[in-house]
Formats: structure tokens, sequence, C-alpha cells
């Protein structure tokens, strides 16, 4: 498979190192440096593009994959507001695009567990929830997109909470999200689950980039030769 890495930096030098060890071959690597290398020529010599940049130019390289036929897997957070518009001109065009806040395949398992978790929580009322999460510190966006993501399945379960806050709160309706930046963590996620008897919480705790790199490879290959959006639900047979 011929892969295009949008967005070079650690994350992408890690899905570089798993693609090649796989058999792939890297065909475009663009950078802030080289920026002007993403053309339509260019990302055409690909199979499938690969997209970790951050939130001031996830949009646009995810809409030139789509306007210019290739699939492409996004790992970039931070600018969800326009992922809508990303979908219907994907529909539009016939493409292909897996978009996940998190790509590890642990992650997404602790996604699975965080649901359930919480719908079995819904009617245990004297139990307050929060989550927490740990980032390195050239983290750009707070909260996480995986925090954010377990949010909403959390308020999807539990009645009581209407939105997520980025700080401590007292209000009943609201979810906490604590964001803490620490080097060189990869990423912590806590969701606890707090009650004048006891405590309940699930942690998912990254070594290392490893795991988020593997499983965007593992999205490329299943999005090759697809049409439509998908999940990392689709990719790990969960849907």
């Amino acid at each position: 498979m011929k892969i295009a890495l949008i967005g070079y930096g650690k994350m992408g030098q890690a899905i570089e190192q798993i693609a090649l060890n796989k058999g792939h071959e890297i065909v475009l690597k663009i950078d802030v440096n080289n920026a002007h290398e993403l053309t339509k020529e260019n990302l055409q010599k690909a199979d499938v593009a690969i997209e970790f940049t951050g939130p001031h130019s996830a949009f646009q390289n995810v809409m030139h994959c789509i306007n210019w036929g290739v699939p492409v897997v996004c790992g970039s957070t931070g600018w969800l507001e326009k992922l809508q518009e990303v979908e219907d001109t994907c529909r539009q065009k016939n493409g292909a695009f897996i978009y996940a806040s998190n790509f590890s395949i642990g992650v997404n398992l602790f996604f699975e567990l965080n649901k359930f978790l919480a719908r079995l929580m819904n009617k245990h009322s004297e139990y307050n929830v929060s989550l927490t999460e740990i980032h390195h510190t050239q983290k750009k966006d707070a909260p996480s997109g995986t925090a954010i993501t377990l949010a909403e399945q959390i308020m999807q379960e539990i009645t009581s909470k209407k939105k997520w806050v980025n700080t401590p709160t007292q209000q009943s309706n609201e979810l906490s999200i604590i964001s803490e930046r620490i080097d060189p963590a990869p990423g912590t996620h806590k969701v606890l689950y707090q009650s004048p008897i006891d405590d309940i919480e699930i942690i998912h705790t990254a070594h290392n980039r490893i795991g988020f790199a593997g499983g965007a490879v593992l999205a490329a290959e299943f999005l090759k030769d697809k049409k439509g959006i998908f999940t990392m639900k689709d990719v790990l047979g969960f849907a």
C-alpha cells in the first residue's frame, strides 16, 4: 500500500516506522517545511493518506484528500466543529474517510468499557462522575479529543449530565474534565465515580505512541479501496 503522511512530527514518524515494517511504502511526507508539496498530483500517488497535524490545518488537509479522491484517515483533534462539513463533502464526492479521536486499540476497548460502565451507573445517583486526562506539554488542545469522546459517551448514558466543562465543578448537571500537561506523558485517561461510601475508577495509560500509530496504520489498511465514512468500531469489528 502506498501511503501519504500529512504531518511528520513524532506521531507521523512513528506511523512511518510501523508502515514500513509492515511492507507499505511512504510516497509523500508533508510537514510545516514543505506544505506547498501537498498538491493533487503528489497526493494521488498514494492509495490512502494519514493526517496527523493540528487544529489549524486538519480541516483543509482532509478536504484536499476528499476533493482529490484519496481515502483519508484523520487523527487530528480540536477541529470537530467542521466535522459535519467534511462528512457531507465525503458523501457528495463518494469518498472514504475515517476520523478517530484515538486510534489505539486499547483506547477503543476502553471506550466500550466506558459506555458499559456509564450505563450501569446511571441508576446510582449517589455516585458523581468526573474525568482526568494527562498529556505531554506539546499537546495543543485541552481537553484531549479522547477525553471529549469519553465525556460524550458518559453523557449519552448518564441523564443527569448535560454538558462537560474543563474545570472542577460543583454543578450536578456538569461533567468535569481536568486536563494536566506533564512531560513526557503520552496519554492517561481516568474516569472516576465517587460516592460517600466508595470510589470506582477505570484508567487507560499509554506507555508510548506505538499503540496510536499502529491503530492508524490498521485503519489505513481497512480504508484502502473502500467508499464511505467509517470509525474505529468498523476497523476493529465492534460495529
